[in-house]
């Protein structure tokens, strides 16, 4: 079984490659996101967390998913241009992407089997904090603020 979030990759919302190797040595808050949902407001704090810490070593990921609601309809180009324009978002953000069942990308499947049911996206904004070393570290439910102190507590102490 794989180890290590290192060893999976995406795709850019640009459409080139995204090897989470790229991010050894960070913590990784990685979050499924859609522009059509009423959690989307969390892309401020999403945003102020990656602007508040990515100097410390702090990646957030985006991972948009069309799963839940059919909340995330847009093409790859149209989803960028939304969020860096509603949003600012600065932070990476990935092609959309299926995050459960059969379809899941590798690494929510992955997820799932080291963490268990808490790590399956049940909707939108669901957040899984991958450590320094790769591993997981623990998941966060849609409804957690990315400005929780429950997760902000768990990306200071990787950090």
């Amino acid at each position: 079984m794989t180890k290590f979030a290192y060893d999976f990759e995406f795709h850019t919302i640009e459409g080139g490659h995204l090897p989470l190797e790229t991010y050894r040595d960070k913590v990784v808050l990685v979050v499924n996101t859609a522009s059509q949902c009423g959690l989307t407001p969390q892309y401020d704090g999403l945003e102020k967390l990656y602007s508040d810490y990515r100097d410390q070593g702090l990646v957030v990921l985006g991972v948009p998913c069309n799963q839940f609601a059919g909340q995330e309809p847009g093409t790859e180009a149209e989803i960028k241009e939304f969020c860096e324009t509603r949003f600012n978002v600065d932070f990476p953000l990935t092609g959309k992407t299926d995050v459960k069942g059969d379809t899941a990308h590798p690494f929510y499947k992955w997820a799932k089997e080291v963490l268990g049911e808490p790590a399956e996206p049940v909707w939108n904004f669901h957040k899984i904090l991958v450590g320094k070393d790769g591993k997981l570290i623990r998941a966060f439910g849609p409804r957690t603020e990315p400005l929780d102190d429950e997760v902000v507590g768990a990306i200071k102490a990787a950090l």
